[in-house]
C-alpha cells in the first residue's frame, strides 16, 4: 500500500483560537481548508486550561470584532447564555469574556462545519517537504500511519512553530536568554460561597498565600492567587499554580510539568478549603490535561513587533487587528509576574500583518504567539481574541493570494484590511489603512 496522499487548499496546523480563526475564515472565502490538530479537541488553552476567560479582547472598552465577537454573540444569544462580558478585577486589565467551555467548544466545532473545514484531530504535521522558496507538501501522521498533504498555502497556528522552524523561519526561543515564560495548570473550585469568598478587597488573596507559603503549605510562586469567579454560580476558575523553566517544545519536560502542577494544584485545594472563607463547602474540579504553554519559538517575519511599538500606540497601515492588552508576563526565569500597562490609558496599537508573514517562503504565514514580536510586545498580543483575529487575517489573505495568484508577502494591503473590515473587525479604518 503507498502512502497516503491528500490535497487541499489551505492546510491549516493547530487547531487552538489561531488555527480555528485562520480555517474558518478561509473556509468561508471558499477553499478547501485541511485543519491538523494533534490533540483530541480544538480550542488550544481552551482545552488545556479550560474556563481560561477570554481577556485582552476589548481595546477602550470594545471588542476588537470579527471571529471572536460572532462566537461571543452567539454563545450570549443562547437560552441560557453560554457567555457573557465581565470586569476583570486585575490591574490594568479590561473586561473579559466568561463563558461554558464545553458549549463554547462544541459552537466552535459548528462553525468549522459550517464553513465546510476538514478537522483532522489526532493528527500530527511532522516534516515539510520543500521546492525552492515554497512548501510543496507536508508528512503527517495519525494513528493508522503517516500520510501527506499537499497544499497551495499553509498557515502555521500551532503554537510552537515547528513546520515554519523546519522549513527554515528563523526563530529566537524564549527572550534573549532564552526563558520562557512559565507553563501553567489550571482547576476549578465548585461549590464555592463567592460573597465570602470575594468580600476581601484584595483580588490576589495576599494575606493568605502568605500564610500558606509561610506554613510550608503552598509552594513559594503561590504568593498571588488568580482566583476568579467562573462562569457557573459557585464555581471559581484557579489560573494560580505556574511551573517555571520549563521548554514547552520538550514533550518530556512539559509532561513532567504537568505532573509538578497536579501536585500544586491539589495543595491549593486542600488549602482553599481549610483557610479561605467561602471555600470550606468546595471540591476541585476540570483539573487542565496537561499544562498551558505561553511561549517557545517567536518566528522571524517581515517585521518584529515591539514594545516600543505598543508605547508609542503604533497603529500599522498593514494593522489587523487593535489592541491594549498589558504586559503580562508571567515568572520568565526569576522574574515575578508583571501586569504593565503596555499603552497609555484610552490608546490602543495594532499587530501588523507583516508580523505574521517569512520573508522568504512565498507560501507560509503564521499566527497566534508564534508571531514575530520581541519578549515585551509579545507579552502583550498573546491573548486568545487577538490570535483569533490572527488566524482570520491569515485565512483571509490565503483566499486573496489563491485568488490573484500571488504570493502572500503580495497580498495587496489594502484588499485584506477591506476584507476584514468587512468580516467585521474594528477599528482599522481609524489606523489610516483603508
Amino acid at each position: 500500500m503507498g502512502m497516503r496522499q491528500e490535497q487541499t487548499d489551505v492546510l491549516v496546523i493547530g487547531g487552538g483560537t489561531a488555527g480555528f480563526g485562520a480555517a474558518v475564515a478561509a473556509g468561508r472565502q471558499g477553499l478547501r481548508v485541511t485543519l491538523l490538530e494533534g490533540t483530541t479537541k480544538i480550542g488550544g488553552v481552551m482545552a488545556f486550561c479550560p474556563g481560561m476567560p477570554w481577556g485582552g479582547g476589548y481595546p477602550q472598552d470594545r471588542i476588537i470584532g470579527g471571529l471572536i465577537e460572532e462566537l461571543t454573540l452567539r454563545l450570549a444569544a443562547m437560552d441560557p447564555p453560554a457567555a457573557e462580558k465581565r470586569p476583570c478585577k486585575l490591574e490594568n486589565f479590561g473586561p473579559e469574556i466568561v463563558y461554558d467551555h464545553d458549549i463554547a467548544t462544541l459552537t466552535m466545532f459548528e462553525m468549522l462545519e459550517e464553513a465546510d473545514v476538514r478537522v483532522r484531530l489526532g493528527a500530527m504535521a511532522l516534516e515539510p517537504e520543500m521546492a525552492h522558496n515554497r512548501i510543496k507538501r507536508v508528512s503527517c501522521c495519525d494513528r493508522n500511519g503517516p500520510f501527506v498533504v499537499a497544499s497551495r498555502i499553509v498557515i502555521d497556528c500551532s503554537g510552537d512553530g515547528d513546520i515554519s522552524a523546519k522549513a527554515g523561519v528563523p526563530f529566537m526561543l524564549g527572550d534573549a536568554s532564552g526563558n520562557m515564560m512559565a507553563v501553567t495548570i489550571s482547576f476549578h473550585m465548585v461549590g464555592v460561597d463567592w460573597a465570602a469568598a470575594f468580600a476581601d478587597p484584595d483580588p490576589y488573596f495576599q494575606q493568605y498565600a502568605s500564610r500558606g507559603v509561610a506554613r510550608g503549605r503552598l509552594h513559594p510562586d503561590l504568593g498571588k492567587l488568580y482566583l476568579m469567579r467562573g462562569f457557573h454560580d459557585g464555581t471559581v476558575f484557579c489560573n494560580s499554580v505556574h511551573v517555571r523553566g520549563v521548554d514547552g517544545t520538550d514533550p518530556v519536560a512539559v509532561g513532567q510539568a504537568a505532573q509538578e502542577g497536579r501536585r500544586r494544584c491539589l495543595q491549593l485545594a486542600q488549602f482553599l478549603r481549610s483557610d479561605v472563607p467561602g471555600f470550606e463547602n468546595a471540591h476541585m474540579s476540570i483539573l487542565s490535561p496537561t499544562v498551558g504553554v505561553r511561549e517557545t519559538r517567536k518566528l522571524e517575519g517581515l517585521y518584529r513587533l515591539t514594545g516600543e511599538d505598543l508605547a508609542r500606540a503604533t497603529r500599522f497601515p498593514d494593522g489587523i487587528v487593535a489592541c491594549d492588552n498589558p504586559i503580562d508576563d508571567v515568572m520568565r526565569s526569576d522574574a515575578d509576574m508583571t501586569h504593565e500597562a503596555a499603552i497609555g490609558a484610552g490608546g490602543f496599537y495594532t499587530i501588523p500583518f507583516r508580523s505574521l508573514l517569512p520573508s522568504r517562503i512565498k507560501n507560509l504565514m503564521f499566527a497566534g504567539r508564534i508571531l514575530s514580536a520581541d519578549p515585551v510586545a509579545f507579552a502583550s498580543v498573546r491573548g486568545m481574541p487577538q490570535c483569533m483575529a490572527m488566524g482570520q487575517a491569515t485565512g483571509t489573505a490565503a483566499a486573496l493570494a489563491l485568488r490573484l495568484g500571488t504570493s502572500v508577502q503580495e497580498v495587496p494591503i489594502h484588499a485584506l484590511i477591506a476584507s476584514l473590515t468587512e468580516q467585521g473587525i474594528n477599528r482599522l479604518a481609524e489606523c489610516g489603512s483603508n
